[in-house]
């Protein structure tokens, strides 16, 4: 296997479980979520290809939310994940699946249907994949004080909806 297959497959084996499990929570079913998942890094190697990428994990992030739209477009209609009836089984467990099945990240789910999408993405990345503001400032191309205040609103809004549920 030769230097790019193999710097890119590690990048596949960093990513993959946290990836997928964005894309689930947003479109709500494995099959989708695979197929996503799956069309994302697939254009993630052809760009990296290309060229070596600066930041793969927020490429990738970005792809899959541009497909995320895409399949809603396809729809016709914005759709809204409801959060309450999901149970993540990821079809390939590993370590990042028990986090996900935690009872805080539960709750927070419940509430998350409530919020707007920029909001939801937000916590989910900072949160559930641990990601720095800097990094969801490079996916969402907005300074890192914006994602910042973005995040404190969007934890009050959360926070709001939970004390009124």
């Amino acid at each position: 296997m030769d230097k790019s297959k193999k710097k890119f497959a590690k990048i596949y084996d960093k990513n993959v479980d946290k990836l997928y499990r964005f894309v689930y929570l947003k479109v709500s079913s494995q099959e989708k979520a695979q197929d996503i998942t799956s069309q994302a890094f697939l254009k993630g190697w052809r760009t990296f290809q290309n060229g070596d990428i600066e930041n793969p994990k927020a490429f990738l992030y970005q792809i899959a939310r541009n497909l995320i739209v895409d399949s809603y477009r396809e729809k016709d209609k914005a759709q809204f994940v409801s959060y309450e009836d999901i149970q993540v089984s990821d079809p390939t467990p590993g370590p990042d699946t028990d986090a996900v099945l935690d009872s805080d990240v539960e709750f927070i789910k419940k509430n998350l249907s409530n919020l707007k999408g920029e909001y939801q993405d937000i916590i989910i990345w900072h949160y559930i994949d641990d990601l720095s503001v800097k990094e969801i400032s490079k996916i969402l191309g907005k300074k890192q004080g914006t994602v910042r205040v973005t995040l404190h609103r969007a934890l009050r809004s959360l926070r709001k909806k939970i004390q009124e549920a």
